[in-house]
């Protein structure tokens, strides 16, 4: 509940107690016990505002003992009242406030989030104004109206929690959503920027193939080899590649290794630190050991980020004899 609706709510809270205070007070006739009287309406004005205000700026909720303490007021009101006034005038319009103020502070115990004790004062008001007055005598000045208030009030605060839970969980989604978009932005202008690198280094080489007609020498045939490998790494693994892995790649294929890149989702969802972590990781296999053929796939497993294979020969993928080097990157650093 925002400042301005408690504000509001404690301002009306507090203008209705002093309302049924100055009707008690406001005697018609003269109470038997006028101190008894006095009391009540004392005993009603501390405890409702210290219902309404205690720790209000601090928490929405009641302390457990300003409950219980309006749990107890609320059995001694009544039974002031009741004792103060002669049998004639129990039912007298100053004699019945009570049964009001009562039902107020039932309200402020469940707008304070103590459903249990408000519902317990309504109870408390209902014995003790049938005692006194008689059930459908009280339920006609006004009893009927202090359980309506409670109940509305809990109808209220029920749908007001709902709300306030629905707007922090769709501010949550949202908050996600605008997260994803920008990640996704950031990695699409990523791979924007290395495809256009990757053209730039291959650019040249290309108009030297349609110049010359792919009359190549050697020299120029292995930079169109590497280009054409740097070409199609940043378009099929471009989250794995960094400046390492880059220079790792080119001397594996500089010796004359197939090097093939497959990213199939594997660095999805892990924090950009350990994109470096296992960037690292990876050029660090590929520069320590030797193979003819290398496989590097990140593919979509919950615990592998990156799984690195170096063949002996070019041979079928099926010749588990022919693996050299078998290497997997965890997606979390161990």
């Amino acid at each position: 509940m925002n400042r301005t609706v408690r504000s509001v709510a404690t301002s009306l809270a507090v203008g209705f107690a002093m309302y049924f205070a100055a009707r008690g007070v406001w005697w018609i006739e003269q109470p038997t016990g006028p101190l008894l009287m006095v009391a009540a309406i004392a005993l009603y004005l501390v405890v409702v505002n210290v219902a309404i205000l205690w720790d209000s700026a601090i928490a929405v909720r009641m302390p457990l003992w300003v409950a219980l303490l309006t749990l107890v007021a609320s059995a001694l009101i009544p039974a002031l009242v009741t004792l103060s006034l002669d049998p004639l005038t129990r039912t007298a319009p100053f004699a019945t406030w009570y049964i009001g103020a009562l039902g107020l502070i039932g309200v402020v115990c469940v707008v304070r989030r103590r459903f249990v004790v408000g519902w317990s004062v309504v109870l408390v008001l209902v014995a003790a104004s049938s005692l006194a007055l008689g059930f459908f005598v009280a339920l006609s000045l006004g009893l009927v109206g202090s359980i309506m208030w409670v109940a509305v009030a809990h109808l209220l605060v029920m749908f007001w929690d709902r709300a306030v839970r629905d707007t922090e969980r769709l501010a949550g989604i949202q908050q996600a959503v605008s997260a994803w978009h920008a990640t996704q932005q950031v990695r699409q202008k990523e791979r924007r920027l290395r495809t256009q690198f990757a053209l730039a280094v291959a650019g040249p080489v290309l108009s030297r193939a349609v110049a010359t007609q792919g009359l190549l020498d050697d020299e120029e045939r292995l930079q169109a080899r590497l280009a054409e490998g740097r070409l199609r790494d940043e378009l099929r693994g471009a989250d794995l590649l960094n400046d390492a892995v880059r220079d790792a790649i080119e001397d594996a294929r500089r010796r004359g290794a197939v090097v093939t890149v497959f990213d199939e989702g594997g660095m999805d969802e892990v924090d950009e630190e350990r994109r470096g972590e296992i960037r690292d990781e990876l050029a660090e296999v590929l520069r320590n050991a030797e193979a003819e053929r290398w496989i590097i796939r990140a593919a979509r497993d919950p615990r592998t980020a990156v799984t690195v294979v170096g063949r002996a020969g070019a041979g079928g993928q099926s010749d588990d004899d022919a693996v050299d080097v078998w290497h997997e990157i965890p997606r979390d650093a161990s």
